[in-house]
């Protein structure tokens, strides 16, 4: 891979970590999720909150895993 492609992926991987951030943020109503993790999807009564919630947070897992395959 080219450096421009490692940048232009490393840019993309950023804005959909940005995008899972904010939408976590949002299903959950604060930011507690970033220190207690997944589990703190289980206590969300709304079923479509609690499902948009394990999307993005499996969105940011995979940005995770693939940001450590690049370092």
């Amino acid at each position: 891979m080219s450096i421009s492609q490692v940048k232009n992926l490393t840019r993309r991987l950023d804005n959909l970590a940005d995008e899972a951030t904010n939408e976590l943020d949002k299903a959950c109503g604060n930011e507690l999720w970033r220190n207690i993790g997944f589990q703190a999807f289980d206590d969300l009564q709304d079923i479509e909150r609690r499902a948009t919630a394990n999307y993005y947070y499996g969105q940011l897992q995979t940005v995770r895993e693939l940001r450590s395959v690049f370092r």
